[in-house]
């Protein structure tokens, strides 16, 4: 990842938790049934799946407890106050990634293709905190929680794992940005997203 500086990638990652844990915070006490830019998926769906997928790179990195359910088969249910789950598995993931060295080149994934480097191990986790991020915004009709700054590292990261994703339906297939398109539209785009958010949907 010549892209980034060494360790450049806590960063990404720190900007990205805080992206989800600041959008899920703000959500309407109305709008957690709304949809979402992920078809199919309310925004307690979106939380639940994000919240499964920190939880899974912790347990990855540190063993321990993973996801209590499946982040891809989220029940849309949630006892209680929505934010607590979440904000313990940032905590968690936030103090696995603490432990990994900035060049450790063979970090545990939850994702298919298992070891990877500190760099793309954490962005990929920061990937998924984003974009997650980025879809209960949409949906709730909030700023959007990416800058091209973050988008642009998510964006070299991408690139290298999402195709073999996509096979498990985690991404949607790739839409074409056009030639105007800025840092995080191109990211959005790639993921299988509209940037416009569910104003773009055909």
């Amino acid at each position: 990842m010549s892209e980034m500086a060494a360790g450049q990638w806590r960063t990404v990652l720190d900007e990205a938790h805080q992206a989800l844990r600041t959008v899920v915070e703000r959500v309407p006490a109305d709008a957690w049934d709304r949809p979402t830019p992920c078809e199919r998926w309310t925004v307690t769906q979106v939380l639940q799946h994000a919240t499964g997928d920190q939880i899974a790179f912790a347990a990855a990195i540190v063993g321990g407890q993973g996801p209590a359910e499946d982040p891809f088969s989220p029940s849309g249910r949630v006892d209680g106050d929505k934010l607590v789950g979440l904000r313990a598995a940032l905590d968690a993931s936030a103090r696995a990634w603490a432990g990994v060295a900035d060049d450790d080149p063979q970090v545990p994934t939850p994702l298919p293709q298992g070891k990877l480097s500190a760099q793309v191990g954490a962005v990929a986790c920061a990937l998924d905190a984003a974009v997650h991020a980025w879809d209960i915004a949409a949906a709730t009709e909030q700023p959007s929680p990416l800058s091209d700054e973050l988008a642009r590292p998510l964006l070299v990261v991408a690139r290298q794992i999402v195709e073999p994703l996509r096979a498990y339906g985690a991404y949607a297939p790739a839409i074409d940005p056009g030639p105007e398109a800025d840092d995080v539209s191109v990211l959005l785009s790639y993921l299988g997203r509209h940037p416009q958010g569910l104003a773009g949907r055909p």
